[in-house]
C-alpha cells in the first residue's frame, strides 16, 4: 500500500471511529486496515490513534495528521479529475443551517448525487460558527452578512424578508400600520449567535434604513421557536418567506405592513480563504445558485 492509500485509509478510520467500519467502508480486510496505520505511525514516530475495545480517536498529532491528509487528498483527487476531464468525486463535507437544509438542499439533493455520483455528500446542521479547517468542513451555507475576513463569501441567493403577526396578536394589539407608530407593541426577540445581542426590526421607510426595537416578552436563539412563538401571538417576527410560506398560506400567520418592505438577506457559500476553491464545492455552489433560483 502506498502513501496516498494509507492516508486514504487512515482518514477513513477518524472519520468513522472504527477499524472494521473502515474496512467494511475500503472494501479491505480490517487486519490490512490496521497494518496500514501501524506502519503510518512506525514512519512518522507519534501514535496517531488512540485505541480502546470500543472505541478509536485520534491523538492531537493525529487529528493533525489528519486534516493534512485531506488537505493533500483533495489536491490530488483535484489535479487527477482537471486532467482527466472527469466529474468531481470524494467526500464533500458541508455545514448547513437547520431550515436552508430542509427546505432548499435536502429536496434537490438526489439531483445532485444524480449529476455526480462519484461525490460522497456529508451535511451538519448548525447556526454556530464553524473552524472548517479543524473540523474538516470544505464550506459552510449561511444566511447573512459574512462577518469572518479569514473567509471567501461566494453569494447563492438573496431571501426576500416580510414582517408578521398571528391573527390573535392582531386582536390583542391592532394592525400595526407604520413603522413610526408601532407604540403599544411588541415583537419577539431573537438573540444572535454571532453578536450575542437582539436583533432589531427593521424597515425600508423613504428609501432609507429604519430599525425599531420594541419590548419583548419572549426572546429565543432558534429559528423554529421564533416562529412557534408568533404563531402563539406573543410578538412581531420578521423571518425570510420561504420559512413562513406554510403559516402564510394556512393564515396562522399574516403579513403585515407590506408597503415598508425589509432589505434582502443574502445567503453565502463560504470556504477557508487559504484554501483553494474544489472541484466538489465549484459545482455545489453552481446547483445552489440554480436550486435558490428555482426555489425562491
Amino acid at each position: 500500500m502506498d502513501r496516498f492509500d494509507a492516508m486514504r485509509v487512515f482518514s477513513r478510520v477518524v472519520e468513522r471511529r472504527s477499524f472494521t467500519a473502515a474496512a467494511e467502508d475500503t472494501g479491505l480486510p480490517r487486519s490490512t486496515v490496521t497494518d496500514a496505520v501501524k506502519q503510518l505511525e512506525a514512519r512518522l514516530g507519534v501514535r496517531l490513534l488512540q485505541r480502546t475495545t470500543r472505541h478509536v480517536s485520534p491523538t492531537l498529532d493525529g487529528e493533525a495528521y489528519y486534516q493534512r491528509c485531506l488537505t493533500i487528498l483533495s489536491d490530488i483527487e483535484d489535479a487527477e479529475g482537471a486532467f482527466a476531464g472527469a466529474k468531481p468525486k470524494g467526500m464533500l463535507r458541508v455545514d448547513v443551517h437547520g431550515t436552508l437544509a430542509r427546505h432548499f438542499v435536502l429536496p434537490s439533493l438526489p439531483s445532485f448525487l444524480e449529476t455526480y455520483p462519484d461525490i460522497e455528500f456529508y451535511m451538519s446542521e448548525g447556526d454556530r460558527l464553524v473552524d472548517l479547517v479543524r473540523e474538516g468542513i470544505d464550506c459552510v451555507l449561511r444566511v447573512g452578512t459574512p462577518q469572518d475576513s479569514d473567509m471567501v463569501a461566494r453569494r447563492v441567493a438573496m431571501l426576500e424578508e416580510v414582517t408578521l403577526v398571528s391573527p390573535g396578536y392582531i386582536e390583542r394589539y391592532g394592525m400595526p400600520e407604520h413603522p413610526e407608530k408601532l407604540e403599544g407593541h411588541r415583537m419577539v426577540g431573537f438573540r444572535s449567535t454571532a453578536t450575542g445581542g437582539i436583533l432589531p426590526l427593521e424597515f425600508i421607510v423613504d428609501g432609507a434604513v429604519r430599525n425599531a426595537v420594541l419590548p419583548a416578552v419572549v426572546t429565543v436563539n432558534a429559528a423554529e421557536s421564533f416562529i412557534s412563538a408568533a404563531r402563539l401571538g406573543l410578538g412581531m417576527i420578521q423571518v425570510p418567506r420561504y420559512h413562513a410560506e406554510r403559516d402564510l398560506a394556512s393564515g396562522a400567520l399574516v403579513h403585515v405592513l407590506p408597503d415598508f418592505p425589509l432589505t434582502e438577506t443574502p445567503v453565502s457559500l463560504l470556504y477557508p480563504r487559504n484554501r483553494q476553491l474544489s472541484p466538489r464545492v465549484r459545482v455545489f455552489n453552481d446547483w445552489l445558485v440554480k436550486v435558490f433560483a428555482r426555489q425562491s
